[in-house]
């Protein structure tokens, strides 16, 4: 479980305002003598020290779940930047714990063990203050200096170990050692002539001596944190409070003074306490930065000579003249004043030295540079200009300061570039300023001028301009726009631009008409692709002349191109009609030889439709005109539309179909021309989708063929139709059953396996199934069919040829495809009034002569009924014999019959 690290402020909480109440009501009681002053003294600190304590203890031992809604918050780990008055940059002391864990529960945990050592101090300093009114009064001083020297060296130790130490350079330390040696021997000096030593016992002087320079420390240190590490700052005026208030306690017991001044030291005693655990809090927290620049120097150099030229004056009204020792111990304080003053003007020298060297490279920068800076006033005039202006622009002082921004401009661009300038003056964000700027020469140079406010810097108090000259780069960046705009071969518009003019005419009038060239592909293929390109410029040439001069001519991809014209539809399928006639003249390239290409042109009205719309309406008419035999021009109309949208709710649709329990199957009988009885069934798909309604396999297979999910469908057909054949060979009936599969279906290599599984999960003779696959897709895929029926052959499985046509090739195939049965073809039977097809009969002798059955298919009339029974047909199928049926009726059909033969 995640701990909490308490963070915190120097804000009073009730706790802290319960204490101060209490110390304040201690300091009353013990000046009206109901409480002994010292006993008050010591309640009052103790208290304190408890509290502080307590705080303390939190952060040594977290308490588990502390968040930010109680005493205590996670904060951030801030780094710190500066340690010194001096320029020296000190690196950090502690960096980053353990990886993995987060910045402010790092913190709070290397802030353990000062934590632990200022709860410690803090604890001495209240038993000190408590056993003090038990303790012997000849003992008091040295039990208060012992203390003292213990806090003393426990609140050093905490402070080092806090989080955010810097190690700083060497001349850091310098002057931080100065600054502590001339602050420490002038608390001497002020100690020493102040107070009378001479009555006083060797405790007390020793704690005077040795507090003089710990308070020097802290002060030096506490003015060096305040704004970088201010937490740390806390805690060190916390610690010098409370050992002020100790030291002050030993002092007074020292000098026998009044028992009441001792009441005198309860206010440093427990506000040290309290600081103490604020500032440990800080810093576990994240303790971030004040704001403000680096801390200020003349306190450190002020205040020793300060304190020991008011000390001497105190000394000379009180005591009177100085002693030899008090004169050498205050002679003393000048050496390390004049060396911090030696050490300033080092350090004044050296930030000069910097300060040109900043200078020059500043000057150097923006001579250097390639834009132009000026700085404007609050009235937009030109109050200075860069070095650089002679270079980049042939500009002068003279031509520029002075003057109103607005009027180096072009007259076109300086009401804008004024606008955003005024809008930046009010306190707007400043934007990029695009103008054309004059130069030297009288030249209109494109420019873009980034602003910067800096009137709130009183070093600057101007608007900043940068000026960049960006007419190379707008040259490059219209020859770069114009090349992608562009068709490379043709010099045409390519699609992108076409996209472009159609999406700026939207809502206008207009027609787009797209050209598919048939015939150029063989000419890349045969003539090579140098050849074909010349093809392709002459066609864009000719496109170009029967096109009107504001029509746009584009080439959408290698052999389309397209043409968008203001032109109502008559004046638009006239331009159409041009381009046909240009399309069709021969192509004569080099030497005799001379090329024909066909043109299918699609067109559609550029109206409220998007530019994408507009495209994909013109593209499926050329797809009409290309299907209904090139060289025309064809409209768009909503027909073309529903199409594409049925399709595309078949595609999304269609997946998961079986498995939502959509498809369906309904059987066809299958009926002897001789007897009239049934012989078997041929199994047809239904998808009976809740969207769309029942669609055939006519519309549905294409589609699950190009989604690849043939085999899908195929196996869902395969066994629902073997399932239902075996409920109908429970009744003794012996029919078969016909399933038509794709040829892609087919060839598939596990489909053999899957037969057999089925047949074998139902318990059907092999023989009482017949696979059908259909005759005109057999052409493209023969070998691969002719093994695959052979196998089905060797299983004992029927094959049949679907949709047999009595033409040459046809008739070849039969010879070698291993076959069963033949369903012919409903053109080769619907035979007239006076008898059936001479092709017919033919086909039936022959299949008689190859062993095969003849299936009668897609018999509509009783006429074609007849014409085929003459032919020899043996079994018919069809609407006018029996219409396709559900499972259940086609069973109540079969009850009608007493029996049912093979």
């Amino acid at each position: 479980m995640p701990v909490a690290y308490p963070s915190g402020s120097p804000r009073l909480r009730p706790a802290d305002l319960l204490v101060l109440a209490a110390a304040a009501l201690l300091v009353l009681a013990g000046l009206a003598g109901v409480v002994p002053p010292l006993a008050a003294v010591a309640l009052a600190g103790a208290a304190g020290s408890v509290l502080a304590g307590a705080r303390l203890s939190r952060l040594v031992v977290p308490a588990r779940g502390d968040g930010p809604a109680g005493d205590s918050s996670d904060g951030p780990d801030q780094p710190h930047h500066t340690g010194s008055d001096g320029p020296d940059r000190p690196h950090h002391a502690d960096r980053d714990g353990p990886v993995g864990a987060g910045p402010g529960r790092r913190r709070g945990q290397r802030v353990r063990p000062a934590a632990g050592l200022l709860y410690a101090a803090v604890l001495t300093v209240g038993l000190t203050v408590a056993v003090l009114p038990l303790t012997a009064a000849g003992l008091r001083v040295a039990v208060g200096a012992a203390g003292l020297g213990l806090a003393a060296a426990l609140h050093s130790a905490g402070l080092l170990l806090l989080p955010g130490r810097v190690r700083l350079s060497l001349c850091a330390r310098l002057r931080h050692a100065v600054d502590i040696v001339s602050l420490g021997l002038s608390l001497q000096f002020a100690a020493w002539v102040l107070l009378p030593t001479e009555q006083a016992p060797l405790a007390a002087r020793i704690a005077v001596a040795f507090g003089g320079f710990g308070f020097a420390a802290i002060g030096v240190a506490v003015l060096a944190d305040w704004r970088r590490r201010p937490g740390a700052a806390i805690c060190l005026l916390g610690t010098g409070a409370t050992q002020f208030g100790l030291l002050a306690l030993i002092v007074l017991l020292a000098y026998d003074a009044p028992e009441p001044a001792a009441l005198a030291t309860v206010p440093p005693l427990v506000t040290g306490a309290l600081l103490t655990a604020a500032g440990v809090r800080r810093v576990a927290g994240g303790d971030p930065e004040r704001a403000g620049g680096p801390p200020p120097v003349w306190p450190r150099v002020s205040a020793p000579a300060g304190i020991a030229t008011l000390a001497a004056g105190v000394h000379l009204v009180t005591y009177g003249p100085f002693t030899p020792g008090m004169i050498l111990l205050g002679l003393a304080v000048i050496p390390p004043l004049v060396v911090r003053e030696l050490i300033s003007a080092t350090d004044n020298r050296r930030y000069a030295g910097r300060l040109a060297a900043q200078e020059a490279y500043f000057r150097a920068l923006v001579s250097g540079g390639n834009d132009l800076i000026l700085l404007l006033d609050g009235t937009l005039r030109v109050r200075w200009q860069s070095p650089a202006a002679a270079r980049l622009f042939a500009l002068t002082d003279a031509d520029v300061l002075g003057r109103h921004f607005a009027d180096l401009l072009h007259p076109d661009d300086a009401p804008q570039a004024a606008r955003l300038l005024d809008e930046v003056l009010a306190g707007a964000r400043p934007t990029l300023l695009p103008a054309r700027m004059r130069d030297g020469y009288g030249v209109w140079r494109e420019t873009e001028s980034t602003v910067s406010d800096q009137r709130g810097v009183p070093e600057v108090h101007a608007l900043v301009l940068h000026v960049r000259d960006v007419g190379e780069r707008r040259r490059l960046e219209r020859a770069v726009q114009q090349l992608a705009a562009t068709d490379q071969l043709t010099g045409l518009a390519n699609r992108r631009e076409l996209l472009c003019e159609l999406r700026a005419r939207r809502g206008g009038s207009g027609a787009l008409l797209v050209v598919d060239l048939h015939g150029l592909g063989a000419v890349n293929d045969g003539r090579g692709h140098a050849f074909g390109d010349v093809v392709v410029v002459e066609v864009a040439r000719r496109l170009r002349a029967a096109a009107g001069a504001e029509d746009l001519v584009a080439r959408l991809v290698g052999d389309e191109f397209a043409v968008l014209t203001d032109a109502g539809p008559v004046l638009a399928y006239a331009l159409g009609t041009r381009l046909l006639a240009a399309l069709s003249q021969p192509y004569r390239v080099a030497g005799p030889d001379e090329v024909r290409l066909q043109a299918s042109i699609g067109l559609a009205e550029v109206s409220g439709a998007g530019p994408d719309d507009v495209l994909r309406q013109a593209d499926l008419a050329r797809r009409r005109a290309a299907q209904l035999g090139r060289d025309r021009i064809e409209w768009y109309d909503a027909y073309l539309e529903e199409q594409l949208v049925r399709r595309l709710d078949l595609e999304r649709e269609l997946p998961g179909a079986a498995a939502r329990g959509e498809l369906d199957l309904v059987y066809q009988p299958v009926l002897g021309l001789a007897d009239g009885l049934p012989v078997g069934t041929e199994a047809l798909l239904r998808w009976r989708s809740p969207v769309l309604g029942t669609v055939l396999p006519a519309e549905l297979l294409p589609v699950a063929e190009d989604l690849d999910l043939v085999g899908e469908v195929g196996r869902w057909v395969l066994d629902r139709a073997c399932r239902q054949l075996a409920d109908w060979s429970a009744g003794n009936r012996r029919l078969w059953m016909s399933v038509n599969v794709t040829p892609r279906e087919l060839v598939a290599s596990d489909f053999l396996q899957r037969t057999a599984a089925v047949l074998a999960t139902y318990g059907i003779a092999a023989d009482r199934l017949v696979i059908e696959v259909a005759e005109p897709r057999v052409g493209p895929e023969l070998p691969a069919l002719v093994a695959r029926l052979a196998g089905l052959r060797s299983l004992g499985v029927r094959t049949a040829l679907d949709g047999f046509r009595a033409a040459h090739a046809s008739l070849a195939q039969l010879r070698r495809l291993p076959i069963d049965m033949l369903k012919l073809a409903p053109q080769r039977t619907d035979a007239a009034e006076a008898g059936p097809s001479p092709l017919t009969s033919v086909v039936v002798s022959l299949g008689d002569r190859l062993g095969l059955e003849i299936v009668a298919a897609e018999l509509e009339t009783p006429a074609q009924t007849d014409a085929a029974s003459q032919a020899g047909c043996r079994y018919g199928q069809g609407y006018a014999l029996a219409r396709p049926a559900t499972a259940e009726r086609v069973e109540a059909y079969f009850e009608e019959f007493p029996s049912t033969s093979r």
